[in-house]
């Protein structure tokens, strides 16, 4: 496994296709999950030469903690469909590499299951729905389970369509349709794991709504849970309830960007959600320097959307970001190879940061700016 690309190609094989779909896959025509990965590769990097780089620092600090690398791993719904009891696997493997790990409010294993298996701090991701005392709930139980920060996703009030999605039959557990079986039933590797694994529903939810006992019921409940009203009002009252870091993820307008700097959040992620909700919006890169030079001097801005390199991390930060955040990159190695697949894609953007710092002519992570950037 030499790059993201190798690990992507095992878990195609290995993952069957609604789900590997269903992760891979963009809203509508895919224009922005494209412009993600496209717009990145068009920011041309400045070679340096006769620079001692003989000593190289990769680690750095997001909102307070230290870590090893200037990333976390985002969250990823349904990521215990990957591979059985993926949420602990990817947890376990991000804390061995010394980097956050979040958790989905739509998780398989459940936060208390992620806590027990790890016995360490993880970051907990919050779709603030319908059911306001549940969510209440749902908070208290990452505070509870000692998560470290609360990302609160902004961006998908509703949700936009994966025409795969649709086309597949997704539902968890998968649908039962002619092609489905035949596609398990050639996943051997798969299924086992998927059958050894805690869960086989959203953990999170599954056992604390009243009523919504069964895999059918939960589903549509979940469906027709995603909230219209949601305003900055929900911000502040989620502030008023959670004790710890706040962190506002789905940021890509300056005007947004201005509101959340004053909410007394910790860090906003500049962010598209990968490309899954509004098709037509700016790829996340496009719309990170603007919004950093307007308010990184007050708040942390951290990036998601399309990092596949180490290149990529290099061109994110030197265009604004403290740190960021990888989905796609990391649910591959998981899909491939499990928790050794999440840490080799760990390891892989690490090799890659580090050379091209060093072909960069830079040493550690603060020195990387837009000295670096020599074409957009």
């Amino acid at each position: 496994m030499t790059c993201i690309e190798d690990l992507r190609q095992v878990a195609r094989r290995r993952v069957p296709r609604a789900f590997f779909d269903y992760a891979e896959a963009g809203s509508y025509s895919q224009q922005t999950l494209h412009a993600n990965h496209s717009d990145l590769e068009h920011i041309k990097l400045r070679q340096r030469v006769l620079v001692d780089v003989s000593q190289r620092e990769l680690t750095t600090t997001i909102i307070g903690e230290k870590v090893t690398l200037p990333l976390a791993l985002a969250p990823i719904g349904l990521c215990g469909m990957q591979h059985g009891d993926g949420e602990i696997l990817a947890c376990r493997a991000a804390q061995a590499a010394g980097i956050p790990f979040t958790l989905s409010t739509m998780s398989i294993c459940s936060i208390e299951d992620v806590a027990q298996a790890t016995g360490k701090p993880f970051w907990f991701q919050l779709y603030v729905m319908r059911d306001r005392g549940f969510i209440k709930a749902l908070i208290e139980r990452a505070a509870a389970a000692k998560c470290s920060a609360l990302v609160l996703t902004v961006d998908l009030q509703v949700l936009g369509q994966r025409h795969c999605d649709v086309r597949n039959g997704m539902t968890v557990p998968p649908e039962i349709r002619l092609g489905n079986a035949i596609d398990i039933a050639t996943k051997p590797l798969w299924a086992l794991s998927i059958l050894k694994g805690r869960r086989k529903t959203f953990g999170n939810l599954a056992g604390h709504v009243k009523g919504m006992e069964n895999v059918k019921s939960l589903a549509q409940w979940t469906a027709n849970q995603f909230d219209p009203t949601l305003s900055w009002k929900d911000v502040e009252w989620v502030r008023g309830i959670w004790p710890g870091k706040l962190i506002l993820k789905g940021i890509l307008d300056v005007e947004d960007a201005k509101i959340a700097a004053k909410t007394g959040a910790a860090a906003l992620i500049v962010s598209n959600h990968g490309g899954r909700q509004l098709d037509g919006a700016p790829s996340s890169i496009s719309a990170l320097p603007k919004v950093a030079d307007a308010v990184g001097g007050e708040i942390e801005v951290m990036f998601d959307g399309g990092i596949r390199t180490g290149q990529d991390l290099v061109r994110a930060l030197a265009l604004g970001a403290r740190s960021c955040m990888i989905g796609r990159s990391y649910i591959y190695g998981l899909g491939a190879y499990g928790q050794a697949g999440v840490a080799k894609a760990i390891e892989v953007l690490g090799k890659e940061l580090d050379v091209t710092m060093a072909l960069c002519g830079v040493k550690s992570i603060p020195e990387i700016d837009r000295r670096l950037i020599a074409q957009i």
